[in-house]
């Protein structure tokens, strides 16, 4: 099931400072201009179903499996297309807006990459 699916619109220009630290942050249209900077902006609008541990998070045709989800990570994403990705193989986050997945390479993100989280 496809609980949530996206198109990047635009990267901020500190993008590459967050993503040096398998770091990626997603926010929505809506994003205020210092969030913006150092967000990934795209078009995603509803939020089918939480985001949960098993679940994958795409990026076009590269996929993370979800390890450990923050207790705000669904309300931030529901409401302002919000979602901190740490690419860190870690089983519980740091912060209550993390969602942890497994460790492997970063894939390109650019305009037009199609992100998704499908799970059951």
């Amino acid at each position: 099931m496809v609980k949530y699916e996206a198109t990047v619109t635009a990267i901020g220009p500190l993008v590459s400072d967050f993503l040096d630290y398998n770091i990626i942050v997603l926010f929505g249209q809506n994003a205020p201009e210092e969030l913006a900077e150092f967000a990934i902006l795209h078009d995603g609008q509803t939020l089918q179903a939480l985001v949960q541990p098993g679940d994958e998070v795409w990026f076009d045709a590269t996929s993370f499996r979800v390890l450990a989800v923050g207790e705000v990570a669904n309300a931030n994403l529901a409401n302002l297309g919000h979602l901190v990705v740490k690419v860190n193989g870690e089983t519980e986050v740091e912060m209550p807006g993390d969602v942890c997945v497994e460790l492997k390479a970063l894939p390109a993100i650019e305009v037009g990459t199609k992100v998704r989280v499908e799970g059951e």
